[in-house]
């Protein structure tokens, strides 16, 4: 009976004992699944700390790249706007270019007829002092070659219009300048200074009578005027382009050049 007493004693207090430590063991397991809880609570909020803080970049980085996208397709409009402003300015550019090469290559072309006129005035100058003489009053004015001559050595009298013979002869030469420059119009211009401007036309028209009837040269060529000569009187010879066909000339190149 004692024995199973102690028996069971034993058994109890051994039970005890493992249970102790048992217990024992269990509130450390309990203490480290504490600790690793706390830690593990603390990862988790750090975690969704870290998360809002990334949706917060993520939400602005979202709003900065809205603001580059909006701001690429403005510039993207703005470059088109520009292009065709460019595209219209060059077009505007080339208008005007185009114009004034138009415009240039006319006063070229009215350059070139001046000069080709002012070279046959020059051709005409030589020529009217090598058959008239150095003695000659020629002179040049505007383009046009002027043979000047007085009243007392074509007519017979200043007060006429009959026409002596030198000065039929001196004619003569003059005749052979015209031909020999058939380009070239004439203008008989009589100069008065009393105001007699009849009698200033009668004396040049008789000297182109003679031009044309004695030597031939074609009356569509001359003219005849009489002048207010201020303080001189005389004739003359005005020696210059055929203004109709200058203009003409001039017209036919400027349309050639557009």
């Amino acid at each position: 009976m004692k024995r199973s007493i102690l028996s069971l004693i034993l058994l109890l207090v051994t039970s005890s004992f493992l249970f102790a430590q048992k217990k024992s063991e269990l509130l450390a397991e309990i203490s480290a699944l504490k600790s690793e809880l706390d830690s593990t609570k603390a990862q988790v909020t750090e975690a969704k700390k870290n998360e809002k803080i990334g949706l917060t970049r993520a939400a602005s980085f979202e709003a900065q790249v809205k603001e580059l996208q909006d701001a690429n397709a403005t510039l993207l409009k703005n470059l088109n706007s520009f292009a065709e402003v460019s595209n219209k300015n060059s077009e505007n550019i080339n208008k005007v270019m185009a114009k004034l090469e138009q415009k240039e290559n006319q006063l070229k072309a009215i350059t070139n007829t001046i000069a080709s006129n002012d070279s046959t005035a020059l051709v005409v100058l030589t020529n009217a002092k090598q058959t008239l003489g150095e003695n000659a009053k020629i002179g040049v004015s505007n383009g046009s070659v002027i043979i000047a001559s007085s009243l007392e050595s074509l007519f017979e009298s200043p007060s006429g219009a009959i026409v002596t013979a030198e000065a039929t002869a001196w004619l003569e030469k003059i005749s052979r300048i015209l031909k020999a420059s058939p380009k070239v119009s004439l203008t008989i211009a009589g100069l008065s200074m009393t105001g007699e401007l009849d009698l200033a036309a009668n004396q040049a028209s008789a000297i182109g009578t003679i031009l044309q009837k004695q030597f031939s040269i074609d009356a569509n060529r001359m003219q005849t005027v009489g002048k207010d000569g201020n303080f001189k009187e005389g004739i003359n010879l005005i020696l210059h382009p055929d203004y109709g066909k200058f203009y003409e000339m001039v017209k036919e190149h400027m349309k050639t050049t557009n």
